[in-house]
């Protein structure tokens, strides 16, 4: 008999409401038998069923519900169905050329991303239950999308806590994986191979967007700046002049590309070096700007890393509101989920409040609406994004 796993009383809830994933401390008992990566279905205490999903003793997340009801199965017309159900509610939305087709959790399809990339797709699969179906998620994405390369980034760590290695290549198609994409209109690399997640921050699309506004005629100071997303919608709106800086000279190859691309290399100068340093430089000198832009990678990775992340966005935050000119704008950034927007907000006003400042907020963003969130699984709503006057 396949598995059945039956919660502990006053488990359930949080399952009912939509969250996906059954840990292995909220389980009472399981019958039946079978191997990692099976169908399991779950019940609540009273024996009421829940929903269904791939099972792994390896990990900590004992089951990710997939169905919630007892008679659908899991084959090739399945994803189909759901990928494409995903997908359809992006092009309803407007989004064309490079976007999140499908988030995990979010879209019913736990453990898989799958991002689109002009004509290229890259995914990645971070169950074990999804592993063994990839072959399969292939034929699906290969049917709803025709596209000429499907590219895997399954490396990332989070793949060994299901008993995993970590994987990327191409998994269908011949071609390049440096994609020529557009967002906000402008032409950038995507690096399918080495950039960051499967390529390129999609979720941030929508925010670099949003930064226009304020950049016009404006000295910009760009940090973490990566491929420079940021640093381009601020020239296209007219910036007098952008500092792109980021520990990666490889990072800032790409920036001066997408810059020469865009016809922005006379107001885009690239800077490599540590941020933290190259900030304190700055206030040393005496340097000011009228944008600075902070978005870091996640200093808070894991629940326990949260006191130490809470301080190294305070000091990151307060040395940029010092870099601010009267009356300019600090856009910062966090795209941890364990750094809530409550959190977050507590520590910008303290970072305001030792850095001497008045701070106005104009802005307060999160992900793109490529990436929904789901009101039952606080992990899905992560990024938090302020644009604030600094006065």
């Amino acid at each position: 008999m396949p598995y059945r796993v039956f919660l502990k009383k006053h488990e359930e809830r949080r399952i009912a409401d939509g969250h996906a994933w059954v840990y292995a401390n909220e389980v009472d008992h399981i019958d039946g038998s079978g191997k990692n990566g099976d169908l399991a279905t779950v019940y609540d205490a009273a024996g009421r069923f829940l929903g269904r999903g791939f099972i792994n003793h390896l990990s900590k997340i004992l089951v990710r519900i997939l169905l919630r009801n007892d008679t659908e199965t899991v084959d090739r017309d399945f994803f189909v169905r759901r990928i494409r159900a995903a997908n359809d509610v992006r092009v309803r939305l407007g989004f064309t050329d490079c976007y999140r087709a499908v988030f995990a959790e979010s879209d019913d399809l736990p453990a898989l991303i799958v991002d689109k990339y002009h004509d290229v797709l890259s995914i990645q699969v971070l169950s074990l239950g999804m592993e063994l179906h990839k072959a399969e998620i292939v034929d699906a994405l290969v049917e709803v999308f025709s596209p000429r390369g499907i590219y895997e980034r399954s490396d990332v760590e989070v793949r060994k806590k299901e008993g995993l290695e970590l994987h990327k290549g191409p998994l269908y198609g011949d071609f390049s994986p440096r994609v020529f994409i557009t967002e906000n209109g402008l032409q950038m690399i995507a690096d399918l191979e080495n950039g960051q997640k499967t390529g390129y921050f999609l979720d941030q699309k929508e925010n670099r967007f949003a930064i226009r506004r304020y950049c016009k005629d404006a000295e910009v100071l760009d940090c973490f700046c990566n491929v420079g997303g940021f640093s381009l919608n601020a020239a296209a709106a007219g910036a007098s002049h952008v500092t792109a800086l980021d520990i990666s000279e490889k990072a800032l190859e790409d920036v001066r590309e997408n810059a020469a691309q865009n016809g922005f290399s006379d107001r885009i100068e690239t800077e490599c070096g540590d941020v933290f340093e190259r900030l304190r430089a700055y206030k040393s000198a005496g340097r000011r700007f009228g944008v600075v832009i902070l978005d870091p990678p996640a200093f808070a990775k894991t629940a326990n890393d949260v006191k130490n992340a809470y301080r190294g966005y305070k000091d990151i935050n307060i040395l940029g509101m010092k870099l601010v000119e009267k009356g300019g704008f600090l856009v910062t950034a966090s795209c941890s989920h364990y750094m809530s927007a409550t959190l977050f907000e507590r520590m910008l006003k303290e970072a305001a409040h030792e850095s001497g400042r008045r701070i106005r907020v104009f802005e307060s963003r999160t992900q793109a609406p490529d990436h929904p969130a789901l009101l039952a699984a606080d992990e899905t709503t992560y990024l938090k994004f302020y644009i604030l006057q600094v006065l």
